[in-house]
């Protein structure tokens, strides 16, 4: 919360309301290896993951399609990417919904991939909900280790229904600062601009896509719907 560590979670899994989420993925690139301890600011980043930020006064690309810090193979021991993926989400604690608005910034090893018994990696995860018309605000979300990897990496499964008196207070913590700020990508640079356009996406909205007409024809409500997932782990 705000940058700091608050509390550790005993168990193997934490279940939260996602309250907002980035619209897109970010890119950040550090020169260097990391430095346990040492807090250092990144030589270049992205808000979308297309382009540089406009805020850089050197950028290593022109896109970031095009940078060589993005290929495969560039970071680490030519491991994985130089420049990462990561993509940010707001949410609160499912045993305390009207508690603080904390933020979880997810690597791209949490945010692609494929469905392993009910558990989906990030992206994945929304689009299954939204393929059953179903909004991420509205279901507890539960989070656990992916135990088949060495690498740290979550995996999302939905767990129960958000009650219908919850979700004023949850629409509301969707719209505030804090949420906004949990989403944002934010350097500390001396030059950063505060006029650049801010990230914007809804996880209240009631349909997440054109429905189909499988969808208006659906008669299952979104307890329904998870207790046919939660049946067939």
């Amino acid at each position: 919360m705000g940058g700091e560590e608050v509390a550790q979670a005993p168990d193997s899994h934490l279940d939260v309301v996602i309250v907002k989420m980035a619209h897109t993925v970010t890119r950040t690139y550090y020169k260097g290896s990391y430095q346990a301890g040492k807090i250092t600011s990144p030589v270049c980043w992205s808000h979308d993951g297309k382009s540089p930020a406009k805020e850089i006064s050197i950028a290593q690309a022109k896109s970031c399609y095009q940078c060589t810090h993005s290929v495969r193979g560039s970071g680490n021991n030519g491991v994985g990417t130089a420049c990462k993926l990561s993509w940010r989400i707001a949410v609160v604690l499912a045993n305390d919904i009207s508690g603080e608005i904390l933020q979880l910034v997810l690597p791209a090893m949490s945010c692609f991939g494929k469905e392993s018994n009910g558990r989906y990696p990030f992206r994945p995860y929304i689009q299954m909900l939204a393929n059953n018309n179903i909004s991420a605000g509205r279901v507890v979300t539960r989070l656990q280790f992916d135990e088949s990897t060495d690498i740290p990496k979550i995996l999302f499964s939905p767990v129960a229904a958000i009650e219908e008196k919850n979700l004023d207070g949850l629409k509301i913590k969707a719209t505030s600062q804090d949420a906004e700020n949990a989403i944002t990508l934010t350097v500390n640079q001396n030059n950063y601009n505060e006029d650049r356009p801010t990230v914007q996406f809804d996880v209240f909205l009631e349909t997440p896509h054109q429905p189909s007409e499988a969808d208006k024809n659906r008669d299952e409500d979104v307890s329904n719907i998870i207790n046919r997932w939660t049946n067939k782990k």
